[in-house]
C-alpha cells in the first residue's frame, strides 16, 4: 500500500521514464474524489477504450457522461504512445472487482497472473478498485483486430514502471481490466503476462530517456456520419458504438453553450431533445422547412465545431 503521488510527481515520474505527457487543461484537479477515497494506492491498471481518434477519445474521458462522470482514467494513451493526462485522483475506471485480486496484487504473490476474478461491478463480493489503482485507457477499438503499435505498447510498459519505480513495486502490480472484473475483456490484443515481464526487465535498469518535447494536443474531429447514424437510430443502440457517443456528446456540449440544450440532456445520446436543439441552431443559422430538421448537415455541424474546439469530417 501507498500513499497516491502528488499530481505534480505523477508527471515528472512519466517524463523521466521517457514518456510523452500532454497536460490537458486542469487535469491536476479533475477527480472524483468528492466522492469517496483516492488511496491508499496499490497498482496499475489498463483498459482499452473501444474507440478510435485520439481527440474524441481524450475528450471524453476527460468529461465521461451524465451515467458515468469522467475523468475515465489518468491518462489516455494513443496510438503514437503519448500519453494525454485527463485527471488525477479518484477516477471511474477500474469499478466492482474480486478481493482476492487486490490481495494478490498487494502482496505482490503470485505467479504468471493473478487468481482468477469472479466479481464485477454490483456483485455482491466485489470491491471497489477506484481508489486503489492508478487507471490509463489505450485507444483501441477492443476487437481483436485493431492493431497496437510499437509505440503504444511501449508508452504502456513504460507508464507502468514509472509508477513502480516510485512506489517500490515490482511488475506484479500492474493489471489489466480483464484480470479485475470477470465482467471486461480489455485490454484485447495482447499479453498481460508479457507486459509484465517488460515491465520486470524496464525495472532492471535505471531511467535514461530524454522525454520528447510535448506535442500540440489534438483537437477532436466529429464525424458527420457518425452523429447522423446517432439522430437516426435507437438512441440505446447509438450509444453502443463509444466513438459515436463521444462525439454526441462534443455536439450536445456545444448546443448547451449555444443555450439550446439543458444539461441534462448532454448524455451522448442524440435523442429528440438533441434534435430539437439541433434544429434550433439549423433555423439560427438560417435555415427552415426540411433543412431544419434536427439532423446535421456538414455546413451547420461545421459551423458549430468552429465556435466550439472540434472539427468535422464527413
Amino acid at each position: 500500500m501507498a500513499t497516491p503521488m502528488t499530481a505534480a510527481q505523477f508527471a515528472a515520474a512519466l517524463r523521466a521514464e521517457g514518456v510523452t505527457v500532454v497536460e490537458v487543461g486542469n487535469w491536476a484537479d479533475h477527480n472524483r474524489n468528492h466522492k469517496g477515497s483516492w488511496g491508499p494506492v496499490n497498482g496499475v491498471m489498463i483498459h482499452h477504450t473501444v474507440s478510435e481518434g485520439t481527440g474524441n477519445t481524450v475528450a471524453y474521458c476527460r468529461d465521461g457522461d451524465s451515467a458515468l462522470p469522467g475523468p475515465l482514467c489518468h491518462g489516455v494513451i494513443d496510438k503514437q504512445g503519448v500519453v494525454h493526462l485527463v485527471g488525477y485522483g479518484r477516477a471511474n475506471h477500474a469499478g466492482g472487482g474480486d478481493s482476492h485480486v487486490l490481495a494478490a496484487v498487494v502482496a505482490e504473490d503470485y505467479g504468471d497472473r493473478p487468481p482468477a476474478t469472479h466479481e464485477h461491478q454490483g456483485s455482491a463480493g466485489a470491491v471497489d478498485g477506484n481508489p486503489h489503482f492508478y487507471g490509463f485507457e489505450c485507444v483501441n477499438l477492443g476487437d481483436g483486430k485493431d492493431p497496437w503499435p510499437d509505440a503504444q505498447t511501449e508508452a504502456i510498459e513504460r507508464v507502468s514502471a514509472a509508477i513502480c519505480r516510485h512506489h517500490g513495486w515490482t511488475a506484479r502490480s500492474v493489471i489489466g481490466h480483464l484480470e479485475w472484473s470477470d465482467w471486461k475483456s480489455d485490454p484485447r490484443g495482447w499479453s498481460m503476462t508479457g507486459m509484465r515481464e517488460r515491465i520486470a526487465g524496464r525495472l532492471g535498469h535505471p531511467t535514461t530517456a530524454t522525454p520528447a518535447p510535448a506535442p500540440v494536443p489534438a483537437r477532436p474531429t466529429v464525424s458527420l456520419a457518425h452523429v447522423v447514424y446517432a439522430a437516426r437510430h435507437d438512441p440505446a443502440a447509438a450509444q453502443g458504438h463509444t466513438t459515436h457517443k463521444a462525439e454526441v456528446l462534443l455536439v450536445e456540449k456545444a448546443l448547451k453553450s449555444e443555450g439550446l440544450l439543458a444539461t441534462r440532456w448532454v448524455d451522448g445520446s442524440f435523442g429528440t431533445k438533441t434534435v430539437t436543439a439541433y434544429a434550433a441552431w439549423q433555423r439560427r443559422l438560417g435555415y427552415s422547412g426540411p433543412a431544419a430538421d434536427g439532423i446535421p448537415g456538414i455546413a451547420s455541424l461545421r459551423r458549430l465545431g468552429a465556435g466550439h474546439g472540434f472539427d468535422v469530417k464527413e
